[in-house]
């Protein structure tokens, strides 16, 4: 069993939430050229919040201080998540294997928030 994590690159949903970001950018090189500075650029922005977010927050000494950071990671993977729809209902890429990665990190930082929240 591996000891508590040193660095925010330890924590696997942050790596999780990492790899989500190379996917993102990967799918929105397909958008038209007309959406660069509109869902792409908003896409983007999103999604790289989620680990940049789950990072300062591990850094940051009190519990609720670390807590607002992973409500914050939590808002923009909401944020993602309808952009993903959105990306998908106008026909410029399929996001449903993004989503389905997103629902992974989802999952993973409910459950790292909730350790966070109720630990001592």
């Amino acid at each position: 069993m591996m000891g508590p994590a040193k660095t925010f690159r330890d924590l696997v949903v942050w790596g999780k939430a990492h790899e989500l970001v190379l996917a993102t950018y990967g799918a929105t090189m397909v958008f038209p050229k007309h959406e660069l500075y509109g869902l792409t650029s908003q896409l983007r922005v999103s999604v790289v919040s989620i680990p940049a977010n789950i990072a300062e927050g591990f850094r940051k000494r009190g519990r609720a201080d670390k807590a607002r950071f992973l409500n914050i990671a939590e808002g923009s993977l909401e944020e993602t998540r309808y952009y993903f729809i959105l990306a998908t209902d106008l026909g410029y890429v399929d996001c449903a294997a993004l989503l389905a990665r997103l629902e992974e990190v989802s999952r993973m930082l409910e459950a790292y928030a909730r350790t966070i929240r109720n630990s001592p």
